[in-house]
């Protein structure tokens, strides 16, 4: 497993085969803002599934196609969309259980693994921890992108 940093817009992953494009969910039904707006602008599936769900189980992951070689994975992995009592929503154990779920469909399906540094905006967590989680559990290749 590598992990590549790239500038680029993680909606539009870099290199051949099967790519599969990884994101963070709240679990409490709540979707418009941050790199979901990004998602919803190129394809309205993976919103459409999140709203149509009647529960999200923290540690939960959906993996939808939205093109021939593109999925998108909607990874249950915030609790709420604030932080609590200086607790930020995102919750590192649930990123892993969610991120391993992924990282199963990836190898099944022979893809790598897009993403922005999950978990770093209104999740509000920390790089490193969130790398450190990518690590433990990933053993696909991860491409990491800074948009610009």
């Amino acid at each position: 497993m590598n992990i590549k940093f790239v500038k680029g817009d993680a909606t539009q992953p870099q290199g051949e085969g099967n790519k599969i494009i990884c994101h963070i969910c709240n679990d409490i039904g709540a979707w418009g803002a941050g790199f979901v707006l990004a998602l919803s602008k190129r394809w309205s599936y993976p919103e459409q599934h999140y709203r149509a769900r009647q529960k999200y189980p923290l540690g939960h992951a959906d993996v939808l196609k939205v093109e021939e070689d593109i999925y998108v994975a909607n990874m249950i992995a915030q609790h709420n969309t604030r932080s609590n009592n200086g607790i930020p929503p995102i919750r590192y154990t649930r990123l892993a259980d969610a991120l391993y779920r992924v990282n199963k469909v990836a190898v099944e399906k022979n893809a790598t693994l897009h993403m922005p540094r999950i978990g770093c905006g209104l999740a509000g967590g920390k790089w490193e921890a969130v790398e450190a989680v990518i690590k433990a559990v990933v053993t696909v290749d991860v491409v990491v992108y800074d948009f610009e």
